[in-house]
This record gives structure tokens, sequence and C-alpha cells, in this order.
């Protein structure tokens, strides 16, 4: 069963490493202002997935709830800077 678990963690590794990679083309290659915000989008919730298996491999759940946290900034960031397209400030 912990060779099931180790290789589902690798695969999700590697999902993560392809979505870094897309998100950074879309931010690099993003035509508009959207495109670019949403590919900042995606890298914080990679980001996110990221520190929730530092926490699992350290063992150390601290970390989720930092990633709660970094989540709920990213949320309200991200609803801050659709104001400011949509209405302005």
């Amino acid at each position: 069963m912990a060779e099931v678990a180790g290789y589902i963690l690798g695969l999700a590794m590697v999902l993560i490493g392809f979505a870094i990679v897309f998100g950074l083309i879309r931010l690099v290659q993003g035509e508009t202002e959207t495109d670019r915000i949403i590919a900042v989008d995606l890298l914080t919730v990679v980001s996110l997935s990221i520190i929730v298996l530092l926490a699992h491999f350290a063992g150390r759940f601290i970390y989720v709830d930092v990633a709660i946290v970094y989540g709920l900034l990213s949320f309200l960031g991200v609803l801050g800077v659709a104001r400011y397209l949509e209405k302005g400030l």
C-alpha cells in the first residue's frame, strides 16, 4: 500500500511540474491582462499544492494551515485585480 502512495505522490509531482511549465508559458505568451492574471492564479494554486505535498513529506501539517491562508490571500488578490480590470478602483 505504501508503494502505491509513493507512486501517486510521484505522479502528483510530475503533474505539478507540467502545470508550472504551462502556467509560465501562458504568463509569458498571454495576449491580454486577463490571460496573465489567470496564469498567476494558476501558479498560486500550483504553489499551494507544493506546500501541501511538502507538508505531507515533512510530516508537519501546520504547513497546510499556511497553504489555506495563502489560498485565501490569493483569492482576495485575484478578486481585487478583477475588480480593477472591470471597473477601476
